[in-house]
């Protein structure tokens, strides 16, 4: 499965790239997500209830961010399980490019399923892949509209003890983390629509 696409979000490129790496807005913008962390190796891991077609299942998976030009572009890498529904693997390209006072976000994923979901059809994950990743932007871009008095904390640009989410983990920023946690629920969402 190949997916493309981009959106404009209402907002400079620093704060979205900076809300791509605060875990608790992207754990609100991805659809079902239940838990979204860091691992100890330098990876992410989230946990999140997907409904595709008849198929509900709970997916896990864990992601890696590579080749980070902060704030412009990453590439992630990952893997899923959603238990008998099947799995998913593959890898996705985000990019930010400044559009006036706005941002534009273009993202590319290739990924493979297989399983009870790799059942379901092309046509099936296509759509239901679609739709959650309607749902996540939607949701991400209410979260940048925010005015600033309203809008969440900035992450820091440094780890702090007393710090609450920090910028960076493992070496890596959080955005990669969260577009990792989105690329591993759209795999997941893929995987279970064929069931």
């Amino acid at each position: 499965m190949e997916m493309t696409g981009e959106r404009s979000l209402p907002a400079a490129r620093a704060r979205v790239w900076a809300a791509l790496n605060d875990p608790e807005i992207l754990k609100a913008s991805i659809p079902g997500c239940r838990t979204l962390g860091a691992t100890g190796d330098g990876g992410y891991r989230a946990m999140a209830a997907v409904k595709i077609g008849p198929i509900a299942a709970n997916f896990s998976g864990e992601v890696r961010l590579l080749d980070l030009v902060p704030p412009a572009s990453y590439r992630i890498e990952g893997s899923g399980q959603g238990g008998p529904a099947g799995f998913a693997r593959g890898g996705a390209a985000v990019t930010l490019e400044e559009a006036g006072a706005g941002t534009v976000l273009r993202y590319r994923v290739k990924a493979e399923v297989g399983g009870k979901i790799a059942q379901l059809g092309a046509r099936l994950i296509d759509a239901s892949a679609k739709q959650m990743a309607d749902q996540f932007f939607d949701n991400f871009a209410r979260a940048v509209a925010l005015p600033e008095a309203e809008a969440p904390p900035e992450p820091p640009t440094s780890f702090d003890a007393l710090a609450v989410v920090p910028t960076n983990f493992l070496g890596y920023p959080l955005i990669a983390w969260i577009a990792a946690a989105v690329f591993l629920f759209i795999a997941y969402n893929l995987l279970t629509a064929d069931l």
